[in-house]
């Protein structure tokens, strides 16, 4: 099993930046994806941003611009970094892996990292 440590939330006020680490540690073969959603009260969690192992990304629209996601493999870390921070992306950020281990792709979660922006 793939443990996740996400932390880098905090309190900001519009227009700040913050910048979200997720660290991955345990048993398996291979890291596929690694992303970033958030969830607010009384909504769905929304995905943010994805990074393949190749490399290859995605942003949901309202974000595209303002983050960037990016991994050190030899840290087995994903980072999202947040810049120009508006009140709507206040959240409760979680950290998601999918990975390989014992011929079956799984999925594992961090425990969320609070991200609250001021107007």
């Amino acid at each position: 099993q793939v443990r996740l440590v996400d932390s880098g939330g905090g309190l900001v006020q519009a227009g700040g930046s913050l910048r979200l680490s997720c660290a991955a540690s345990g048993s398996f073969f291979a890291i596929n994806t690694m992303a970033w959603y958030r969830q607010t009260p009384g909504k769905q969690r929304e995905l943010v941003a994805v990074i393949s192992s190749a490399g290859s990304i995605y942003y949901v629209d309202s974000v595209k611009g303002r983050f960037t996601i990016s991994r050190d493999n030899a840290k087995n870390t994903v980072y999202l970094q947040m810049n120009s921070l508006k009140p709507e992306d206040t959240a409760v950020y979680y950290c998601n892996v999918n990975y390989t281990w014992e011929n079956r792709n799984r999925d594992s979660w961090g425990q969320g990292t609070q991200v609250t922006v001021s107007s």
